[in-house]
């Protein structure tokens, strides 16, 4: 049985050492077909450093940028998005985080879900985004 792909493995501890965690995980999963992303937040991937802090619709380049840097390292593309889940923490901030979005996905018609939370991981971060994409044929 083959194994599944695992894209940017890393351990909580380092990423979230405020946190007392101790859990492997990783920003991306290509299963057979099928690639999953752990939520993409306003965070730049190599440096964890938080992006647009204030800004929702700055938060949301960010996080679109992260989804198709993990897309193309997974063999797939935007084309290929198939179900997308939106987290918000501010329902104000869906114009504006809902207008980048479009703009990356212009053209794809994935299926796409939005929620309003009470937080997320970091209380800076003002969206969260998760995608369930395939690769191409």
């Amino acid at each position: 049985m083959p194994v599944h792909k695992r894209i940017r493995p890393f351990n909580t501890k380092e990423t979230y050492p405020e946190q007392n965690l101790d859990n492997d995980l990783c920003q991306a999963v290509v299963a057979g077909n099928t690639v999953y992303l752990r939520g993409q937040v306003p965070q730049d991937l190599d440096t964890r450093e938080n992006v647009a802090v204030g800004d929702p619709a700055g938060q949301a380049h960010k996080v679109m940028q992260n989804i198709l840097l993990l897309l193309k390292e997974a063999g797939s593309d935007p084309a290929h998005i198939c179900k997308v889940t939106v987290y918000l923490t501010d329902i104000r901030h869906r114009e504006a985080t809902y207008r980048v979005l479009g703009q990356y996905l212009k053209g794809v018609f994935p299926v796409f879900t939005g929620l309003v939370v009470v937080a997320l991981a970091r209380p800076e971060w003002l969206i969260e985004v998760d995608v369930i994409a395939v690769l191409p044929d």
